[in-house]
Order: C-alpha cells, then structure tokens, then sequence
C-alpha cells in the first residue's frame, strides 16, 4: 500500500510497498490506432484465467457483446461508432477521416468470407474474383459495410474507433488504500492484483476505483479484474491478451521503455495529420500517479468512456483523519474539562 507522504508526488510503487531489489515496473501500452477489434484479447483473457462466459447477448445498440469490463470480463474491447458530424463537421461530411487511422485493409481472403449478406441466394462470391477486381467491401456484419475497410477506397463521413481496456494498475491505487482484508496488494512488477481467496466481498474498492474497473461476482459477490497475468509474467512470459493481439495494438513490457515507444509513436502520427492523437495515463504527475496501463487514443477520453482527469479517490485520506483525530481530541479534552468543573 503506498504511505500517506507518497500520494503527492512521483512514486515508484514495488519499492514503495516494501520489495527490495524489485525488478523493473512493468505494464501495457495499447495503441488504439491499430486495433481491429478483433476481441482476440477477450477470448485468450478468459482462456488463461478461466473467467466465466460473459456477454453473449448483443446490446442491441452496438456489435459489442460485452459493453464494458465486468467481473467476468478483464478485458474488454470497446466499438464506438463516430461519424463526421461527432468531430464538429456537417454529418456525411465528404474526407472528414480522410487520411486518418482506419486499420489495416482486409485480405481478399476475409473480404470473401464477409461478402455474404442475408440476401444472398446461397453462393459466396469466390475469393479469385475478389482478389482480381479489388473493389468488394469488406463486410463486418451480413448486410453491414464496416467503416474504412473497403477494398478500394475508405469511407472517409465515418469511422470506428476500437480500444481494448483493461484495468490501469495506477500508481496510486485507492482500492490498495480501502481493502480491509489485504486481498488487494502490490506484486514486485508494480502491479495491483485481488487475491480471491482473501477477498470478503465487502465492495469498498468498487466506488474506490476511479476507472470504475472493479465489479463484484453475482454469485459469490468477490471483486474481480485484471492481474497483468502475474502468474505468467513471474515466469518470463506474455500477458495472454498482449500475446494474442494480431495487431500488436496491445504492448507489454518495461514501462519507461513502453512510455518511450508510445511518445516516438504519437509523433509519427501527428506528423501524419491525426491531430487528435494523445496519450492518455502515460503522466506521473496526473491525478493518480501515471498509469501502469496507458493508450494512445485517436479522441478524446471521454470519448471512449474514460475520465477525462482521474484522480486518486483516497487522496485527501491523510488529511481526512488528521481532522478526524483533532476532532477526537478536542472532544476529549472538552469531557475531561467538563468532569474537572463538576468535581470543583
């Protein structure tokens, strides 16, 4: 747990929470320019951590299935449909995203598979034909073009912009500061990490969570979320999600040589014309401490369903009991001064 002098500055969380010699800090960079959406990280977040199936029903107002990270979801993969006229322009407003990041084309290979729509008489355009006219959509959904993955021109009045969240593993962690039970700790990598079997189920560090990351499990009412696969990164190896990523939209590594690449990487792309291009929980002076995972994100954070300015919800902790205990204090010497006039 970090002491209370650490929430005001630049923190360095393992050796903080006690570990000597700790190892190098590591964490995330999610690129978001890249992600296709894909949900690779979902499925291989489950796989490894066994989590419970979650998610199967469509919201009905997206092609997102999960809808945001969950007790039984570590990851989640966001689809936020923007067309023009979210970015100020006219709606259908002819090269709005011209130029901006779409994702990789699809291979004629996927552009055939997607090319069926429910009024198709049974056959599937061959994937030869594809291939020599270079002109069929790429169809994400039957009967649906998905934005900007057209074989020969993107669509440039709309965009999907994809983000796989995660839990930040914050440098100044307030579900650390509230749990009761210790089920919450720092690991020698900097990370946060919910020991299931200590955990009471008491939910302080749901409301303590500024991200809103934590969810309790309906059927034992135990905190869940994502560990940076401790297990696997004590080893030496990869994140499940990281390593599954087809994209490399999702990083693991040193996070100080993460934040590097990430900064090299925004650069290019603002020199690239995506002006809206920024980092978000890369900082050490944010509200939180900087995060353990941070994006690059094509909007702004509110955007994607993130607070624009986290803050530590436990950062005025300190101050809070000092007043508590000189509250306390001076009701004690006002009843010790109460008795001493009533003996006189």
């Amino acid at each position: 747990m970090a002491g209370p002098n650490s929430l005001y500055g630049p923190l360095d969380p393992a050796p903080d929470a006690g570990y000597v010699d700790a190892p190098p800090r590591m964490g995330f960079f999610t690129d978001t320019s890249v992600c296709i959406g894909c949900k690779a990280c979902e499925v291989a977040c489950k796989e490894w951590n066994l989590i419970p199936d979650d998610g199967f029903n469509l919201l009905g107002t997206s092609y997102d299935n999960t809808g945001g990270l969950t007790a039984n979801s570590w990851r989640h993969v966001a689809f936020i449909e923007q067309p023009a006229a979210d970015r100020g322009g006219a709606t259908d407003t002819p090269g709005a995203f011209a130029g901006l990041p779409v994702g990789p084309p699809a291979s004629a290979q996927t552009a055939a598979i997607g090319a069926g729509t429910p009024q198709d008489t049974g056959t599937q355009p061959g994937v030869d034909a594809l291939a020599a006219t270079g002109t069929s959509q790429f169809l994400g959904m039957p009967g649906s073009d998905l934005p900007g993955r057209t074989m020969d021109a993107p669509r440039t009045d709309f965009r999907w912009l994809m983000m796989s969240n995660v839990c930040k593993h914050c440098t100044h962690a307030a579900c650390l500061d509230v749990c009761p039970t210790g089920a919450l700790f720092r690991t020698e990598f900097g990370t946060v990490v919910v020991q299931e079997d200590i955990c009471n189920g008491c939910g302080y560090c749901i409301p303590a969570c500024p991200y809103g990351v934590i969810d309790q499990r309906k059927e034992d009412g135990r905190a869940w979320k994502c560990t940076l696969c401790y297990d696997r990164i004590g080893d030496g190896l990869t994140p499940a999600c990281a390593k599954a990523c087809p994209t490399q939209s999702i990083q693991y590594g040193e996070l100080d040589e993460l934040r590097s690449r990430a900064a090299h990487r925004l650069e290019k792309l603002q020199e690239q014309g995506e002006t809206s291009a920024r980092l978000y929980g890369h900082d050490p002076a944010d509200g939180v401490g900087g995060d353990g995972a941070f994006f690059l994100l094509l909007d702004e954070p509110e955007v994607y369903g993130l607070p624009p300015d986290p803050v530590v919800t436990t950062k005025d902790l300190p101050d809070m009991w000092k007043r508590a205990g000189l509250a306390a204090l001076t009701m004690v010497a006002a009843t010790v001064a109460a008795f001493a006039g009533r003996r006189r």
